[in-house]
């Protein structure tokens, strides 16, 4: 292979990317070398269990994606703003709208919303951490090794352009020849190994290791959204696992799957992307309406109306959400029956989902309602969430959705949910748990403005292109016509009012960590549930001393009862994880092989899947037990963290 087919070569922006990648690459180690920082590194993040830790670099490489796949949606909404517009040709257009659909569901929102599970769930069950602490250094190392070998494609070997449902034959080898379409198997195989062992992760968690008391209709409502997203996981991302796995044979050793010769069957492909694809969106917004479900009863002063209600009904979506995956391919010629099936399936999960939505409004009701910019983010998500809600009930019914599918109309729908409901749900949570996990509050103005900008830019989006669908407009083209211009006009323009609020957002970081007030109590938003009963900064080991759980709204009633977390007459010594460099060497080696693999380079794989073996025996026999944090300790870090 020459070097100009390994590197992507005649593109300007492409040239302008590597030239980032190089001086950001430069930048980061200057900085570790000149301020002596790569011990620190090592010692305090790489080899890290601590879920708290795990949690914030899951944070923190959800928002570099967030920004990546942004930075993809600009670029499509300006070549689609005019016609005949050359800003990106075909073939680059096609790349930039299947690494923005991979990015922002399986890079950005996933590890978004496991990153404030990793910090939050086990402090709101009074754990110290979670089951697994080694698996969940893994994990983070899978999906963030997984996230580096797909976005790497944009400079090595050439993007992946088969949509991000990677539909047969399209994706096949016959029609998506060289690596671009290995990136996409490998980068989510890889990634998906973590996101699999984080479900398994959480569901032991939580049924093993709540503090005493905490029965199961005590548990805090985000808490049971992260159980529910787990058993989903646990069933849903076997089959993607597995269809991957598929693909990935048919195109590197030429088996017949998914392909049109040889018997195979793409349709096979599409029913298996989709009994993943299906559930993974309840993945996404299932937390989602736990953080929001938080913040609501958190600044409306109430406890949340309905409880029992909503948890059942987070429990019939998920059971539903494994029932519905036909709707995403009524035109493809099931039948009238099937199709009824799916219809009526499909326009079930509107009831469960509508009495969560009627519970959220009666816990609102006459309240004394803060306006703070956690509660604006959830405030504006149920008219938004709503109106995505609305029109997905449209394109439930089969007999519409000729009409709807494939055009704009679907493309404004499930950015109504998924923008609504997963991504303001990720802006409400970092702002509300932000002060836990950095001792400060993020500044209030400068949040309202950044909330202002993004709320009023998504409108001004997405809701044009609902007209735009209905006027003709398919998705998946690179150029318009001359009568659609106007509304993506206006589209494109409230795309890049959503992209000043994101630079708002992110200037808002650097401002509230130079200026803002640091947290002394570790209860700034006057909580109700057990992560605020910490002090913050959060020790290491979490909790002094595991309360005795009595209510739903466990350190409200705790706060009446004049309790803490500390009680100095009942201290043992509490035994933690040791911190391991496996995890991150473990996976790196996986990086190399999945490269090798990538590129059909066998020896290179294989070299790597031995390497991997290795490290798995390694651990096996690994007999590092933790060690204890002995009571003087914890007595000496307490009255600090608590200006006692």
């Amino acid at each position: 292979m020459q070097l100009d087919e390994f590197f992507v070569t005649g593109e300007p922006l492409i040239y302008a990317g590597m030239v980032s990648i190089a001086l950001v690459t430069a930048a980061t180690i200057f900085i570790l070398t000149y301020f002596k920082k790569w011990g620190w590194l090592w010692r305090e993040w790489l080899t890290t269990v601590d879920h708290k830790k795990i949690g914030i670099m899951y944070l923190l490489s959800a928002l570099a994606m967030l920004f990546r796949g942004g930075v993809d949606a600009l670029m499509m909404r300006t070549q689609l703003a005019f016609p005949d517009m050359n800003f990106l040709n075909s073939q680059h257009y096609n790349e930039i709208f299947t690494t923005h659909g991979t990015v922002m569901i399986i890079f950005m929102a996933m590890p978004f919303l496991i990153g404030l599970m990793n910090v939050i769930v086990p402090l709101q069950i009074g754990a110290r951490d979670v089951a697994f602490p080694y698996l969940n250094a893994l994990s983070f190392w899978s999906f963030l090794f997984g996230a580096m070998l797909f976005n790497i494609s944009f400079v090595i070997g050439g993007s992946p352009d088969a949509g991000w449902t990677s539909y047969t034959p399209l994706a096949g080898a016959a029609m998506s020849p060289g690596p671009g379409q290995n990136f996409y198997l490998l980068g989510l195989q890889l990634s998906g190994i973590g996101t699999l062992a984080t479900g398994v992760n959480f569901m032991v968690t939580i049924i093993k290791m709540r503090a005493p008391g905490m029965k199961m209709f005590r548990m805090p409502i985000f808490t049971w959204s992260t159980l529910v997203t787990s058993f989903i996981i646990v069933f849903a991302f076997p089959i993607l696992t597995v269809a991957l796995a598929l693909m990935t044979i048919d195109r590197i050793f030429g088996s017949q799957f998914f392909t049109l010769t040889g018997e195979g069957l793409p349709m096979m492909w599409a029913n298996l992307f989709w009994m993943w694809g299906h559930p993974e969106v309840y993945i996404v917004i299932l937390p989602a309406f736990g953080i929001f479900s938080e913040i609501i009863a958190t600044f409306a002063r109430k406890q949340l109306f309905g409880y029992k209600a909503m948890v059942w009904s987070m429990i019939l979506i998920a059971g539903l959400s494994f029932l519905v995956w036909v709707h995403h391919f009524f035109t493809m010629g099931a039948g009238a029956f099937v199709n009824s099936v799916f219809s009526i399936s499909t326009m079930l999960i509107a009831v469960p989902t509508g009495v969560k939505i009627f519970n959220w409004l009666a816990t609102l009701y006459k309240s004394k309602i803060q306006f703070t910019v956690a509660n604006l983010w959830a405030l504006a998500f149920i008219p938004s969430f709503v109106i995505g809600g609305v029109t997905g009930v449209m394109l439930g019914m089969a007999a519409a959705d000729y009409q709807f599918h494939n055009s704009y109309f679907l493309v404004a729908h499930f950015h109504y949910v998924l923008i609504a409901g997963t991504v303001f749900a990720c802006f409400a949570g970092l702002v509300y748990w932000y002060p836990k996990m950095f001792g400060h509050k993020l500044n209030e103005k400068i949040g309202k403005l950044s909330f202002w900008f993004f709320l009023i830019g998504f409108h001004v989006c997405f809701f044009p292109q609902y007209f735009v669908g209905l006027d003709g407009m398919p998705r998946r083209v690179f150029t318009i016509i001359p009568e659609w211009m106007p509304l993506n006009v206006i589209s494109t323009v409230g795309a890049f009012g959503m992209g000043i609020g994101f630079v708002i957002f992110v200037y808002n970081i650097y401002y509230s960590f130079r200026y803002s007030e640091r947290e002394q109590t570790g209860d700034s938003w006057d909580g109700r549930t057990l992560e605020w009963a910490t002090p913050t900064p959060v020790p290491f080991y979490n909790f002094a001393t595991v309360p005795h759980i009595e209510d739903h709204d466990a350190f409200l009633d705790m706060k009446k009862k004049g309790k803490t977390t500390f009680e100095e007459d009942k201290l043992e010594p509490i035994h933690m994880p040791s911190n391991t460099g496996h995890p991150f060497i473990m996976m790196g080696i996986m990086f190399i092989a999945s490269f090798g693999l990538v590129f059909e380079w066998l020896w290179m794989a294989i070299a790597g899947l031995i390497g991997v073996l290795i490290m798995m025996g390694i651990r096996s026999f690994d007999y590092d037990d933790g060690f204890h944090v002995e009571v003087d300790e914890i007595k000496r870090t307490e009255r600090s963290a608590r200006g006692l």
